[in-house]
This record gives C-alpha cells, structure tokens and sequence, in this order.
C-alpha cells in the first residue's frame, strides 16, 4: 500500500506545531459551526494553536479524514496526537479534560 502523498504534508503541520486544528476557515473566521466551537474551547483557554483551512485544499480536506480514519471535520492534534473531534472536544472542555491535557502536554497558556 503506497501511502497517500498529502499524509507527509498532514505529518509537518502536526509534527511542527504543538497544537493544530484542521478546520474549516480560519481561528478568526470559522466557516462552520463545530469549527467555531473548537475554537472557542482553544480560546477560552487561552492557548495558541494553528488552523489549517481545509477549505483552501481539497487534498487535505479528504486527507485528514484517511489520516487519522475519522469522518469529521474539525480535528485537533496536540503534540502530534490526535485529539478529537468536535463533540469530543465540547466535552472534554466542559469537564476540565482539554485544559488537563494541554497542561500534561506542557502547552502554556496565553493568558
């Protein structure tokens, strides 16, 4: 099995960056309604993280999906692991989870 050529691209933003979220639009302008709430759980918390624009390339919009074999889009990655989705993400900031992990993770905080 050869694998997908747009995974080595997926891989650098994940490696590069301690925290990334694929979505669609952008930190400052979601695109759709579970991108924003994931990034209103990142801000909240005050942390920095990279948006990839899935919207800006097709290749990576379906990419992600075979990178990690999960349907949704958005999906965050800290320190090269995939986190989750949006539900889990809504869930794991509710509970105090997501700021625990980011904190494990040794991700610092803006705020």
């Amino acid at each position: 099995m050869s694998e997908n050529p747009v995974f080595a691209q997926i891989k650098q933003e994940v490696d590069d960056n301690d925290v990334v979220l694929f979505m669609k639009g952008t930190p400052m302008f979601p695109q759709c309604g579970f991108s924003a709430a994931v990034v209103q759980a990142l801000s909240t918390i005050g942390v920095k993280f990279k948006g990839v624009n899935v919207l800006d390339d097709m290749e990576i919009r379906e990419g992600i999906k075979a990178y990690t074999n999960w349907p949704t889009i958005p999906q965050l990655y800290v320190k090269g692991e995939f986190v989750g989705g949006c539900d889990i993400i809504r869930e794991m900031f509710e509970t105090g989870e997501l700021k625990q992990l980011l904190d494990e993770k040794g991700i610092e905080n803006a705020a």
